[in-house]
């Protein structure tokens, strides 16, 4: 039994068996001892039944402060209160931790030898988790349900924050025994939901100096749990958001030649606006205007002085998302003119599509193959969903995999951003051990 808080309970097996890999390609060090793969499970039902929204996540840091710390590290707090940063090795060969993680790393990694190569100048590897929950009810009926009203890891944060921090214990681990060849940072991430993102507060505090590669995973339910999904180029798509407002003379629904028919206008925006786009910007470019809500009007017989819409926009292409924004707001100008409506526009940047560095990329490939062999890889598409690892990218070259948490038996794809969300915490594990292995080959490079 482990206690975290207020919360003590126990873990009797992994939400499924752990499949038999077969004779791994590559013999690397870093295996999660069975003491810590309870334990992960324990701290990520823990965080599942404790969600805090982006820029909120006290407890979530207070937590994974607490643990690391417990491992000899020091972990640094991020400048807005939550998030952590926290390195593993240093460049001047004083390892940045103290104390014995031996613990943490299973029994045989003790008979192997160390990896050569010199930490003392290597970039850092840095390995991203995003800690924040969404503003949903968890309406699953499981003992780790959310006790927090109208919140829920339903996005899978609480399985790469559980994964990135195990990585880190074990690589800890190594560090102490002389068997870690190069330097590791970890970033806990806030605020991933929040549009722009957490991810551009990090980069500003300064947490990508010295950084070579970032790696990070996300739960995929499409994918079965011990496999990951991988891609060269972009693996997400770019995501801002957009609000209209519309305004002008209103009036009696008998005499509309003498007004600005709002309602109509408002309407002719949601239809025409992604028509129009669609011919002033190259169709593979998959550029898509999807609205979520049009609100104007009060009375049947009133027409209104004002409207609004919201919505998304939402782009494959990295060149056309940077010429997004101008193409939209005159689309949106030019369609209320033609209905005498005055339009205001809010367009919010939100992220740019995540893309994949072949290199880094590859890197992962090699590390699910060494850990579970070639057949644990499968190829991914390009999702339309929105991911602020891109901005770490704008910076340094990385990569993303889909992380496959789908049990066997499960008959149905639960979908992301729903109530019942729920994972085989088997993908715990497989996230530790792709994330060692990445650390640990990508030093030999």
């Amino acid at each position: 039994m482990i206690f975290f808080g207020h919360t003590l309970f126990k873990v009797n097996q992994l939400t499924s068996p752990e499949p038999d890999p077969g004779p791994a390609p590559a013999a690397l060090p870093g295996k999660l001892s069975e003491p810590l793969r309870a334990e992960l499970i324990e701290f990520r039902r823990d965080l599942h039944m404790h969600p805090e929204l982006g820029k909120q996540e006290f407890r979530t840091t207070a937590v994974l402060k607490a643990r690391l710390e417990a491992a000899g590290l020091r972990p640094r707090v991020l400048p807005g209160g939550t998030g952590l940063v926290c390195d593993i090795g240093t460049r001047d060969g004083d390892a940045d931790g103290g104390g014995d993680t031996r613990g943490d790393l299973d029994e045989k990694d003790a008979t192997d030898g160390g990896a050569d190569g010199d930490a003392t100048r290597r970039p850092v590897l840095a390995i991203r988790a995003d800690i924040d929950a969404l503003p949903i009810p968890d309406t699953k009926t499981v003992p780790y349900r959310s006790t927090e009203p109208g919140r829920a890891h339903a996005c899978g944060h609480d399985v790469h924050t559980t994964a990135a921090l195990g990585a880190g214990l074990v690589l800890a681990a190594l560090d102490r025994q002389g068997r870690l060849p190069a330097p590791v940072r970890l970033i806990f991430q806030p605020a991933e939901e929040v549009l722009p993102g957490g991810a551009t507060d990090v980069v500003e505090a300064g947490v990508l100096d010295g950084v070579g590669r970032i790696i990070a995973v996300h739960c995929d339910p499409k994918v079965d749990a011990g496999r990951i999904g991988l891609r060269h180029g972009p693996i997400t798509s770019a995501c801002d958001r957009l609000e209209v407002t519309l305004s002008g003379a209103g009036g009696h629904t008998a005499r509309p030649h003498l007004t600005t028919d709002l309602v109509t206008a408002a309407a002719r925006i949601a239809v025409d606006v992604p028509a129009v786009l669609s011919r002033r910007i190259d169709a593979r470019s998959g550029l898509s205007v999807t609205w979520g809500r049009i609100e104007s009007g009060h009375a049947p017989n009133v027409i209104p002085q004002h409207a609004e819409l919201s919505g998304t926009v939402r782009c494959l292409d990295l060149p056309a998302w940077r010429e997004a924004p101008d193409l939209v707001h005159a689309a949106i100008d030019e369609v209320a003119a033609l209905h005498r409506a005055k339009s205001t526009v809010d367009y919010v940047r939100g992220v740019p599509p995540v893309v994949n560095d072949p290199a880094v990329a590859d890197l992962l490939r090699e590390a699910m193959t060494a850990r579970l062999g070639a057949d644990a890889v499968e190829d991914t598409e390009q999702s339309l969903g929105g991911e602020d690892f891109s901005w770490y990218l704008e910076h340094v070259p990385g990569a993303m995999a889909r992380l496959g948490v789908r049990a066997p038996d499960e008959t149905r794809v639960r979908d992301l951003h729903a109530g019942d969300f729920d994972v085989d915490e088997y993908a715990i594990t497989v996230g530790v051990e792709l994330f060692t292995a990445a650390a640990l080959l990508d030093a030999r490079a």
